[in-house]
């Protein structure tokens, strides 16, 4: 069955996707997934293999378009690295990139996870239930995590030691 996501590549190389749904609507993907997702992000990062810019056209439920923009040299890299092995052209792998993505911005913006990850000199360390949550959290409508939501996610008490 072919994917509903069509894909088109604009003459200055942007990436433009027509999404039939909204951010919301992106199945959960699997923790596993998601941190081979966050690993080959970061070696891409490293190796500086940046992307093209890619322009998300999202259709709400009530028919309005929703645009997000990934232009940001970061995420645009980021977002390729994703694509050259989970396909943003599928709503998995989509969803792995929006997760990724939306993983970072929670991580740079809500101190009080400052617990369940570390940095390491090899990278980030991600806790487990940390991931768990990413994998299986809707994302909201800017496809970014809802803070509130995943603090009370979060919030039960956390087995030392745990492991994905």
């Amino acid at each position: 069955m072919p994917s509903p996501i069509r894909v088109a590549q604009a003459p200055d190389g942007l990436l433009a996707y027509a999404i039939p749904f909204a951010p919301e609507a992106l199945p959960a993907v699997t923790p596993r997934d998601l941190l081979a997702a966050w690993d080959h992000a970061r070696a891409a990062a490293t190796a500086e293999r940046w992307g093209a810019p890619r322009r998300l056209l999202f259709r709400r439920p009530d028919g309005e378009a929703q645009e997000l923009l990934l232009a940001d040299a970061d995420a645009a890299c980021w977002a390729e690295a994703v694509d050259a092995r989970n396909d943003l052209s599928t709503p998995g792998g989509l969803a792995l990139c929006l997760r990724l993505l939306a993983l970072v911005d929670v991580l740079a913006r809500a101190r009080w996870l400052a617990g369940l990850y570390s940095v390491t000199p090899e990278g980030i360390d991600l806790h487990p239930e940390l991931l768990r949550a990413a994998a299986a959290m809707p994302l909201d409508a800017a496809a970014r995590f809802d803070e509130t939501g995943l603090r009370r996610l979060l919030s039960r008490p956390i087995p030392s030691g745990a492991s994905a």
